[in-house]
């Protein structure tokens, strides 16, 4: 299994996809990769050189920034935004979309599970 920026890329997939497996690496930045280091984007994994490995992980851990770096750099710009009091740090704060979306519908992916309201509030208001 080939590492490269402390990833184990999978093995039998295209070296194409593989790399995506990097964290800041897309399919556009992998066939970018892939173009300046000559290697074939249609060979698999287990085919690659020793010398192919080499080269990859050489142009991507001088060129590009990723995994731990990349993920240090994204949780530094959210904690400023909250620091100064943005509204995209507020909407971070709070759990909430950030990028203008709606949320009297939709969002349960960021606001979790429905909350149904039962009616037996009203029932037992009404007795007293």
């Amino acid at each position: 299994m080939a590492r490269i920026s402390g990833v184990n890329i999978p093995d039998a997939k295209r070296v194409e996809i593989a790399l995506t497996y990097i964290y800041g690496v897309g399919v556009t930045t992998s066939r970018k990769i892939l173009a300046t280091t000559g290697v074939n984007p249609d060979t698999r994994v287990k085919d690659l050189t020793e010398a192919d490995i080499t080269k990859l992980r050489e142009l991507i851990d001088k060129t590009y920034r990723v995994e731990g770096d990349l993920q240090r750099e994204v949780a530094g710009n959210i904690k400023r935004l909250k620091e100064i009091n943005a509204y995209r740090g507020l909407r971070h704060k709070l759990n909430l979309p950030v990028h203008g979306q709606r949320t009297k519908t939709n969002a349960r992916t960021k606001r979790g599970r429905k909350v149904t309201m039962g009616s037996g509030r009203k029932k037992s208001a009404a007795k007293t």
